[in-house]
């Protein structure tokens, strides 16, 4: 911007520098106080043009009291009366530094944060805040310890999301009032004791392998039913233990190093099962 100011200064300065030189050859007195003129007129047409970018806007105060936003743009203010404030109206990112909150249940951590938020109104900003950027600051890491300290350490793990709009929420509230807008907070860290990430670790190890065990205990309880129904239906059907023998030795494989031994060929426990149910009926 200064670059831009000093441009049209020299072309302003040479406009007039000419024009006084052909002055001087009409009246000598004449064309000196052109060339002064038009030096002190460059002067104030440099100072007095201000360039905003895209994403800023000019707070113009005119000796001391707001004048009017003006910008994006090439702006022109009156030198020595006004004062122009430049202010970036893109949506800014601010960390939370990191500090240590006590938890409900006296758990201390450490935790930080960012903030993401923009100048909607930059007359309020400039005008009711000294340091909006610094209020932000303090405002958040504030709110930060409130509400961490009214949760418990399961909560603050388990509900991140949920922290971060409930501090968002108290944040919009008052910043509202200083023409800014809150676009998003983010929990990144949460840092415990040493000791603490131990036991906690032990407590899940634990807890897997309770789990680990109850699935078994209930894989077993179910295969139990299941035996307990395919044995009732092998004792009444006839051939089925006969099949189901068969079925076990056809799936030992081909191979020559699996060897199957039958000590009682199946007909002969057939013939003492009929047997033995006759002497039960006679």
């Amino acid at each position: 911007m200064k670059a831009v100011n000093f441009l049209f200064f020299l072309i302003l300065l040479a406009i007039g520098e000419i024009v006084a030189f052909f002055l001087y050859f009409v009246h000598p007195a004449l064309g000196v106080l052109g060339g002064i003129g038009a030096f002190f007129f460059a002067l104030f047409v440099s100072i007095a043009i201000k360039i905003a970018d895209q994403w800023e806007k000019l707070v113009v105060l005119r000796l001391g009291k707001f004048s009017g936003v003006k910008g994006p743009g090439v702006c022109l203010i009156i030198p020595v009366l006004d004062r122009a404030i430049f202010v970036d109206v893109r949506i800014l990112t601010m960390d939370i530094p990191k500090q240590q909150v006590i938890t409900k249940d006296n758990v201390p951590v450490s935790i930080n944060g960012v903030v993401y938020f923009k100048v909607v109104q930059p007359a309020e900003a400039i005008i009711k805040v000294q340091n909006y950027a610094y209020a932000m600051s303090q405002y958040a890491q504030s709110t930060l310890r409130d509400v961490i300290g009214g949760m418990t350490l399961d909560q603050l793990l388990a509900e991140r999301e949920k922290i971060g709009k409930e501090i968002e929420e108290a944040v919009e509230k008052a910043s509202a009032t200083w023409g800014l807008e809150v676009s998003n907070i983010k929990i990144q860290d949460i840092d415990m004791p040493e000791d603490l990430k131990k036991m906690m670790s032990r407590q899940a190890s634990a807890e897997r392998e309770k789990r680990a065990t109850i699935t078994k205990a209930e894989g077993d309880k179910e295969a139990s039913f299941n035996l307990a129904a395919a044995a009732r239906t092998m004792a009444e059907s006839p051939g089925a233990m006969q099949l189901r023998t068969l079925q076990t030795i056809d799936g030992l494989g081909p191979t020559a190093s699996n060897t199957v031994v039958l000590a009682v060929p199946i007909e002969i426990m057939e013939a003492v099962k009929s047997v033995a149910k006759m002497k039960t009926a006679s």
